[in-house]
């Protein structure tokens, strides 16, 4: 462990998986899909940086997180069809977050309002024909689903983010 503050661990982590998160973004906007090769590199990610920055009781407790989200994630999505994708992706950003309760209403916080950002800034830009023009083979324009891949990166970065900016 590196002994950051939690301030310079969390900076650290949000630039570590930023380029992941765009890779994320932009494959669910044009293919509607997370690639299993992004959830491994987020999860390689925190298994090597995080074990840089983090204490080491504190990353080992957040894998727990991993496993506790993929289940619950695979109820949500026989039960209500959300896509693996977004399973996948979601468990394995779920050791970047804390489990303190104060932590957890963040995220949940951050996770709705990151829905709402999302959807509406979606559903403004396929309605716009210069953005359509541009990106005519994105398959998030015309397809029944939504693209719930840009509500979890913006939940990720958003957390990471703030984390660094308010400790």
């Amino acid at each position: 462990m590196l002994g950051l503050s939690v301030s310079q661990s969390a900076l650290a982590l949000f630039v570590a998986v930023l380029p992941i998160c765009a890779w994320v973004s932009y494959t669910d906007l044009k293919y509607m899909k997370i690639r299993n090769a992004a959830v491994l590199s987020l999860i390689a990610v925190f298994a090597v940086v995080g074990g840089l920055v983090l204490p080491p009781e504190v990353w080992a407790w957040r894998w727990l997180h991993l496993p506790v989200v993929l289940v619950i994630g695979l109820v949500l999505n026989i039960a209500l069809g959300v896509g693996m994708g977004d399973v996948k992706f979601a468990a394995a950003s779920a050791p970047f977050f804390s489990a303190d309760p104060g932590r957890v209403m963040l995220a949940l916080v951050l996770l709705q309002a990151c829905l709402i950002l999302a959807f509406v800034t979606h559903r403004i830009a396929r309605a716009i024909p210069a953005v359509r023009a541009a990106t005519p083979d994105w398959a998030s324009w015309g397809h029944r689903k939504f693209p719930f891949g840009l509500v979890l990166v913006g939940a990720l970065l958003g957390y990471l983010g703030l984390i660094a900016a308010l400790t």
